[in-house]
């Protein structure tokens, strides 16, 4: 084909190659195929005192849940580094692929859950991080406030564990899931398919 309107060979080259390159799921966001064991821990000393009653570990249940990530009943645990790196420890012994912490990433002495998670923390994903802090932004500046982490949890664990931190609100929570759930398939397949 000749005339103003032929592609450049090397145009056309470039498009017919991109063409053949096989579709993966690394190129866009894909939903869960398959239900995914998940785990929520309450960090609170109130709440594992019973002296305030646990809202935001039911929350992190639910929203999960819409993803496909199925948890069972909130472990409620106090603000101690020592307990919330045992109940983190439990989770990943049960089979969970998913734990999200809710609680605990503020200032108080009790806010502990950054320094629990620290150390257990592989790989620290700081961008999924500021996506977080961006859309709880959008909501309060108290957001700002947060200290928490995601990132992924090897110890104990053959192919790797995401662990997320929420504050101890139900909008801190319902921000953490929107952001990271839709993001977690594409950890997994990763995570479990290392030459990809």
């Amino acid at each position: 084909m000749s005339g103003p309107n032929a592609p450049e060979p090397a145009a056309a080259a470039k498009g017919s190659e991109r063409k053949s390159r096989p579709q993966t799921s690394r190129n866009k966001l894909t939903p869960l195929e398959v239900d995914v064991p998940g785990a929520v821990i309450t960090v609170s000393t109130r709440c594992a005192n019973g002296e305030r009653e646990d809202k935001s570990g039911p929350v992190a249940v639910s929203e999960l849940a819409k993803w496909r990530i199925l948890s069972p009943d909130p472990m409620v645990v106090p603000g101690e580094v020592d307990v919330v790196r045992a109940a983190i420890a439990e989770a990943i012994a049960g089979g969970a692929r998913f734990i999200l912490t809710t609680g605990g990433t503020g200032v108080t002495r009790e806010d502990v859950v950054p320094e629990a998670c620290e150390a257990l923390i592989a790989q620290r994903l700081w961008n999924i991080e500021t996506q977080i802090l961006l859309r709880g932004l959008e909501n309060t500046p108290l957001a700002g406030l947060s200290r928490a982490m995601v990132g992924i949890v090897r110890e104990d664990s053959e192919r790797g564990v995401v662990l997320a931190n929420a504050p101890g609100s139900r909008g801190g929570v319902k921000d953490t899931v929107a952001v990271v759930a839709p993001l977690f398939p594409n950890l997994l397949e990763q995570l479990d398919n290392p030459d990809l």
